[in-house]
């Protein structure tokens, strides 16, 4: 956590916010960046499985970059996920990232299913090797379908040294061991919407990559780890984390009810989906209003 020259923190996910007639809906992103400003976010990210990019075309993909970097304004560090078919597509969209003012990216792999690991190796180092920033791989077996081993991730370190960052996506035990594997020469950031947030950061994490729901608890009880004051880290992770195992069920009650939490903090009005999603309903939509009322809203 005490290297400032590689990405650390709270990079908060975006959430793709949609209108009434199934656009993206600018404000719900102006409003979004404006509050990871505001409220102490040390980076921002954004076409993640927490924007639902497999939703977007990429027209839109380059849309919501376009008006995230314009709103960001360089005022923090921005991470954008890559999720093409091909070498050639993602090194194109990585490029595009970095002519938008993207401090790095992050690869998702390409659909290919039923392959070795070392198809997954090649593919990354290929694209890691023509990319011109820091390149990070999101590995989510449990929400993608596959993911690299431990020691799949050394070798990749090993064998492409822009291959800086590692987004991972799962328990805190799991992400330890592919940092032992490692040995400090991987940035590691977990996901999973901030749980075992602080014992994610005793294992090794660099930071971590939640929605735009919590981000503001979260990037406060980094800070406070940062100066030591770890009981009140510990108190404050007490308070958020019901919010969090709430909308971290399944990627659907993220995109449901996360969405909707940060909506109410946001000072937005209705939210729209776009299909297909988990359609709300009465019982969780109270629970939803309820945590919003006890996090208070964002400035």
């Amino acid at each position: 956590m005490n290297d400032d020259t590689m990405p650390h923190g709270i990079y908060p996910m975006l959430y793709a916010f949609f209108n009434a007639s199934g656009g993206l809906d600018r404000t719900g992103t102006r409003r979004q960046v404006q509050a990871f400003v505001a409220n102490g976010a040390h980076g921002m990210a954004v076409l993640g499985l927490g924007t639902e990019v497999n939703k977007l075309a990429d027209a839109e993909r380059r849309q919501l970059v376009d008006w995230v970097a314009e709103e960001l304004g360089g005022r923090l560090p921005l991470a954008v996920t890559v999720n093409a078919p091909t070498v050639d597509a993602q090194v194109e969209f990585a490029k595009f990232a970095r002519s938008r003012g993207a401090s790095w990216v992050i690869l998702q792999p390409p659909p290919d299913r039923g392959v070795p690991e070392e198809f997954f190796i090649r593919f990354f180092g290929a694209v890691a090797d023509r990319v011109d920033l820091p390149v990070a791989v999101q590995n989510a077996p449990e929400y993608l379908g596959v993911g690299l081993t431990p020691a799949g991730v050394k070798t990749l370190a090993q064998n492409h040294p822009n291959f800086r960052i590692l987004k991972g996506e799962g328990p805190a035990l799991t992400i330890r061991q592919v940092i032992e594997a490692t040995r400090g020469s991987v940035t590691v950031f977990n996901g999973r919407g901030g749980l075992e947030l602080i014992d994610n950061l005793r294992a090794g994490c660099a930071g971590m990559i939640p929605a735009s729901d919590t981000f503001d608890r979260q990037a406060r009880i980094f800070d406070l780890l940062r100066e030591g004051a770890e009981t009140h880290a510990e108190a404050l992770y007490r308070e958020v984390l019901p919010a969090i195992v709430f909308v971290m069920q399944s990627l659907d009650t993220l995109h449901t009810y996360g969405k909707r939490i940060a909506a109410m903090r946001l000072g937005l009005g209705e939210v729209f989906d776009r299909a297909p999603v988990l359609a709300p309903n009465a019982f969780g939509m109270r629970c939803a209003q309820r945590y919003a009322a006890a996090l208070g809203p964002l400035a």
